[in-house]
């Protein structure tokens, strides 16, 4: 970040856009940081205006503890969605994605690549939001990147957040520790996140709204984590390709099988119904604020009540059992009284939803 300059004039916000020259790393890209990147996420790391944050160690480290660390690339159409858009959205992924190892997420980093001719409002409306997600989750974004490129060599804006957190000593997460006989349970219901997008993108109308689930799971995980210890084994957040996509990551790495029960898992009405209209498998829509967790069957009950009395979780099911099976199958129990295979996802559903 920058040492303050004195402008001509103040960015116009209503109706100017981005150019090369705040992609360029002279006075404009000064500007656009002093005026808005750095009021928004402000904070005493960002303050500092330098390359890089620096930090004090948590005492967790001290305690045994480990650091985790995660990166992901945010893109959606449309930018702004039901229930959200891509601001919160690129705060709570990477929140999430350091959460699912047990672990409390410290800080952030933002990087973004702007299109030329992008509406200055459009990105203050996405920064202002990034700013609300960072501040509600108490997880500081402490230093970032822009760049700009020509136009339609982008498609507005992309984010990339890299996020960094600390696992408490004795906690042990991580996809290859499923069991035979460990219990799967789900933290609410499954395919808001991509219908409301899909509703937006192609303008669709239904009864009843879907929003978008798009949330940070943060304080959720701390409170199984303290009610489970080290009877949680797994956790994800199923975001692309969905539930059944993200079983399949787990069953390949424990090598074993997954069985799940169809009638448990929570889908609301609405969704239901707009993934039947649409030809659409809500078991591959993707999610942005639930969580799939694996744990010994002897903590499940608790940590199911955990799960329900947080207001994250309170659709929370218990959905199926893992299974030996050396080849790593899911297969599902349907309403029906079937048995049918919940396979990889091949292909895109839903392109630029997360």
């Amino acid at each position: 970040m920058s040492a303050r300059i004195d402008y001509i004039r103040p960015l116009d916000f209503k109706s100017g856009r981005i150019d090369m020259n705040h992609g360029a790393g002279g006075r404009a890209s000064a500007q656009l940081v002093d005026e808005l990147f750095a009021p928004a996420f402000d904070n005493d790391w960002l303050r500092q205006g330098n390359d890089q944050a620096q930090f004090d160690p948590p005492p967790e480290l001290a305690q045994g503890g480990r650091l985790v660390m995660s990166t992901d690339a945010h893109v959606v159409t449309p930018l702004f969605f039901p229930g959200g858009d891509l601001g919160c959205l690129s705060v709570h992924g990477t929140v999430n994605d350091v959460a699912m190892a047990g672990a409390r997420p410290l800080y952030l980093s933002a990087s973004f690549i702007l299109e030329e001719g992008l509406p200055l409002k459009v990105l203050q409306a996405v920064v202002q939001s990034m700013a609300r997600a960072s501040h509600e989750a108490g997880v500081p974004i402490v230093t970032g990147d822009t760049k700009v490129v020509e136009q339609g060599k982008a498609d507005g804006i992309f984010i990339t957040t890299t996020g960094v957190g600390v696992v408490p000593a004795g906690i042990h997460i991580d996809g290859a520790q499923a069991r035979p006989g460990d219990v799967v349970l789900l933290s609410g219901s499954i395919g808001e996140h991509g219908v409301a997008v899909l509703s937006q993108r192609e303008s669709l109308s239904f009864e009843t709204a879907i929003e978008s689930d798009t949330a940070a799971l943060h304080g959720l995980v701390a409170e199984m984590v303290r009610v489970a210890g080290a009877g949680l084994r797994v956790m994800r957040d199923p975001t692309r390709g969905g539930l059944a996509t993200t079983l399949n990551e787990i069953a390949r790495q424990s090598r074993c099988g997954v069985h799940l029960q169809e009638s448990a898992i929570p889908v609301l009405p609405q969704v239901a119904a707009a993934c039947e209209l649409l030809g659409l498998d809500t078991l591959y829509v993707a999610n942005e604020g639930k969580l799939v967790a694996v744990c010994a069957p002897e903590v499940a009950d608790a940590l199911l009540a955990a799960m329900r009395a947080h207001p994250l979780g309170q659709r929370a099911a218990r959905i199926g059992v893992i299974t030996p099976d050396e080849h790593g199958f899911v297969q599902m129990s349907t309403r029906l009284g079937g048995r049918r295979v919940v396979d990889w996802l091949t292909g895109e559903q839903l392109p630029r939803i997360c």
